[in-house]
């Protein structure tokens, strides 16, 4: 058995197992079709082995070395899609079928070619080098940098560039005049063994790249309420962290804190799926209205909290008017037009980047008690109430 005999069988066996892996894979994936694309492309990739063998051993070298420049051709083309998926960058099909369409025109018309020459090997690696590089640029473009995108840009990159070296390498050192005696050739051998390394590496960033991917969007869920679409608990406080973490804490901040009126009464009333409808719309609400660098959370029952990034108290009291007002006038689906829902809010400003956020939340926490002790349906602000805890429970 030759080396090039030998690598050729390894990689068809490496191919089919990282197509097993990216099935797997892409049924806990956010982004299945990804998976699915890259699971297709190792499947696709593996044929080209197949049809090299099948040159070495029949009698129809054309169809067989054609067959072999089309899968891997059709492989690169599918991890495109894949990233293209996975990384929300995705392919021109028109542009992409007329390119694919002229390489493998190009790649008949190259076939009588002597395999050593440089208008042989530019027609039949070049294409290559274009499918591999676009995958690096889609990876660019959007924008991600974490390691596992930095080391898939950097390895496509260098998929790319190995095709070019081949076109040296074949010219220098010759490929052997047709199909059959390539196999036979020392650049076989080389070509065959980085191939392997390359499928390797890749595959397993592909891997590591949607694994990511997973548990990004495990911890998402986990930091999430589902019912308001907003952060729970955990991710508000993680959020809220992070801003302060970084040097413009030291800004003033303002923490508004919200509850929903009488909601016990909504549910015993109208029943726990309209409650949820009302959860759900005030979510929406405060989605739609809050800053783009606001962190809105829903803290437990109906008791939310939105953290305005670099803004004083005045600006937060005006932003709980604006969605005081609005919340008075939004229609629930499962609660009557005549009845009208209303919400308290209570704002407090962090001016002290020493201050503790969990004093800051307690004073708009006690601001928010205030509204609802003084009726209900307020804006108060911590400046203008003095603490009391008092009965808080029974007035809320």
């Amino acid at each position: 058995m030759s080396g090039a005999f030998f690598l050729l069988t390894v990689n068809f066996l490496i191919a089919q197992l990282f197509c097993v892996f990216f099935l797997v894979i892409a049924k806990r994936s956010r982004i299945p079709e990804a998976g699915r694309w890259f699971a297709l492309s190792f499947a696709v990739a593996s044929l080209s082995a197949v049809f090299e063998l099948v040159v070495r051993f029949a009698d129809f070298d054309r169809l067989a070395s054609f067959g072999a420049f089309s899968s891997v051709l059709a492989a690169l083309f599918m991890i495109r899609l894949g990233i293209g998926r996975l990384y929300s960058m995705p392919v021109n099909i028109v542009l992409s079928g007329w390119f694919i369409a002229v390489s493998l025109a190009v790649n008949l018309m190259i076939f009588d070619m002597p395999r050593s020459t440089l208008q042989h090997a530019l027609g039949y690696q070049m294409p290559f080098f274009v499918a591999a590089i676009t995958g690096t640029l889609a990876v660019y473009r959007s924008g991600r940098r974490e390691k596992p995108d930095i080391l898939l840009m950097v390895l496509l990159t260098m998929t790319a560039v190995q095709f070019l070296l081949k076109v040296y390498f074949i010219v220098t050192f010759g490929a052997g005049r047709d199909a059959q005696s390539y196999l036979a050739s020392a650049y076989a051998l080389i070509s065959q063994s980085l191939s392997a390394v390359l499928v390797v590496s890749i595959g397993l960033t592909l891997l590591a790249v949607l694994v990511v991917e997973i548990m990004d969007d495990a911890k998402a869920r986990s930091e999430t309420d589902l019912l308001s679409a907003l952060f729970n608990r955990r991710g508000f406080n993680e959020r809220v962290g992070r801003i302060l973490a970084r040097p413009v804490a030291a800004h003033p901040h303002c923490i508004v804190v919200c509850d929903i009126d009488h909601f016990k009464m909504v549910n015993d009333t109208h029943g726990h799926q309209a409650g949820d409808q009302v959860i759900a719309a005030f979510g929406a609400m405060l989605k739609e209205r809050a800053p783009s660098d606001a962190i809105c959370g829903r803290l437990g029952g109906e008791e939310f909290a939105i953290f305005l990034p670099s803004a004083s108290e005045t600006v937060g009291y005006l932003f709980a008017q604006g969605l005081r007002s609005t919340f008075s006038s939004l229609r629930i689906p499962g609660i009557s037009e005549d009845e009208r829902l209303t919400a308290s809010f209570g704002v407090c400003e962090r001016v002290d980047s020493n201050d503790p956020i969990a004093d800051v939340m307690e004073r708009a926490d006690a601001a928010l008690y205030s509204a609802k002790k003084s009726g209900r349906n307020r804006v108060n602000r911590a400046s203008d109430v003095e603490p009391s805890w008092g009965d808080r429970q029974s007035q809320l």
